[in-house]
């Protein structure tokens, strides 16, 4: 049954009344257009238009999607990050805010760093905290590197689709096993590993649990596994002086700051996010560290 595109988002919008409430009209007006093609003030303008069959079977879908809880980045099929508008699938995690303090972090360090820096963005998932460097820092070298085959896929069409593809490429790397003479050395490691503890997984919202890949969330028992392999495992892959920067869960910065001094890191700054929760670090191996602050 056809609608017109008024029709179309006054029916969306009462189905997701009952979990969205007050913000129901906005979801409803990012569905319809994602479904259509169309931008919100193309929508408003075609008002009166009938939507083909097609778009309101599309539209339907998307609604009941979202209604059973599906992230609304993987009914749409991309997320924007960084003033980046990324494509995301279920085999990658959703690119959120919390993310920005070690992409910030990585940033800011790599423009310090000397011409054409080697950076490695280690469990890498949508590309987003490498992609996000490379935009800002024009002559890095980056190297996206995950266990997964299914999330290198997504991180190379990021890629490409930023028509970073000249400087950008996607190697699968397990983080749990020493890193592979092929890598080369690096500049700077930067990393969002799983982080979540076992206890952890299983209080996790369902939006998350039912729907985002557990191999890019459940980092062991206390959640701090990756962290210990990555600094045993890719440590010597740094340059001398090289740098590592991480996020990590609430409250994990101790235990993290621990992990790399133990390894004679220096720690150099930790980064808050939005909300004024530690969830950054960047650390500095070897030779005596310097801050570019």
């Amino acid at each position: 049954m056809v609608k017109t595109y008024a029709d179309l988002y006054l029916d969306a919008r009462k189905a997701l009344l009952p979990t969205e409430g007050m913000y129901a009209g906005n979801v409803a007006r990012e569905l319809v257009c994602a479904a259509s093609g169309k931008t919100q003030e193309a929508l408003i303008a075609d008002r009166s238009l009938y939507a083909s069959e097609e778009i309101c079977a599309r539209v339907e879908n998307f609604v009941r999607r979202h209604i059973t809880g599906e992230p609304t980045a993987y009914i749409l099929g991309q997320w924007d990050f960084a003033d980046m508008t990324l494509t995301v699938t279920p085999d990658v995690l959703i690119p959120r805010d919390d993310t920005m303090a070690v992409t910030e972090l990585a940033i800011k360090k790599a423009l310090f760093l000397p011409q054409n820096p080697r950076i490695l963005d280690l469990c890498t998932g949508s590309g987003c905290i490498g992609l996000a460097v490379a935009r800002r820092v024009k002559d890095a070298k980056l190297t996206l590197a995950d266990v997964s085959m299914d999330a290198l896929r997504v991180a190379k069409k990021n890629a490409a689709d930023l028509h970073l593809g000249g400087r950008v490429s996607c190697v699968q790397v397990d983080a749990k096993q020493p890193a592979p003479h092929f890598l080369g050395k690096f500049d700077l490691i930067v990393s969002n590993p799983p982080y979540v503890t076992t206890e952890e997984m299983g209080q996790l919202d369902p939006s998350v649990r039912d729907y985002e890949p557990h191999l890019a969330l459940h980092g062991g028992r206390d959640g701090l596994d990756f962290y210990r392999a990555i600094v045993r495992n890719f440590t010597p892959v740094l340059r001398p002086g090289g740098c590592m920067a991480f996020e990590f869960g609430m409250g994990q910065d101790p235990a993290v700051g621990e992990i790399l001094e133990a390894a004679d890191f220096t720690i150099l700054e930790w980064k808050q996010d939005n909300s004024g929760i530690v969830r950054a670090v960047l650390a500095q191996y070897g030779e005596e560290a310097t801050s570019d602050k």
